[in-house]
């Protein structure tokens, strides 16, 4: 997994606070860095599943949110959805110029 996005979800239950937000933002920054990903190139979204806020549009219930910006190879992303967040993410490239190659799961032998 090279690319990584933290939804931040059941904001309702805290009342949409800010300050929650942003200590589970410190406390996962921390995380994220010592397995190995910048947090810099972390989209952190707050959520909320139950009641949709901030998924596909904007909430009117955490107007302290003011988006995520993304540091990528082709400079950074900035956005405030989910749904952003799902669409900044980058294709990784695919290597048409090599032969075929088709994944292997599993060997049966028959007879």
């Amino acid at each position: 997994v090279r690319q990584l996005i933290v939804a931040v979800n059941k904001m309702d239950t805290t009342k949409w606070s800010e300050d929650r937000f942003n200590e589970i933002i410190k406390e996962t920054s921390t995380f994220i860095k010592k397995v190995g990903y910048n947090p810099k190139a972390v989209p952190f979204v707050p959520i909320s599943g139950w009641h949709g806020d901030n998924m596909l549009e904007e909430s009117p219930n955490m107007t302290w949110y003011k988006g995520w910006t993304k540091e990528q190879k082709s400079g950074a992303v900035k956005g405030k959805t989910l749904l952003d967040a799902i669409d900044a993410i980058e294709p990784p490239s695919r290597p048409s110029d090599k032969p075929l190659r088709l994944p292997l799961q599993d060997v049966y032998k028959i007879g």
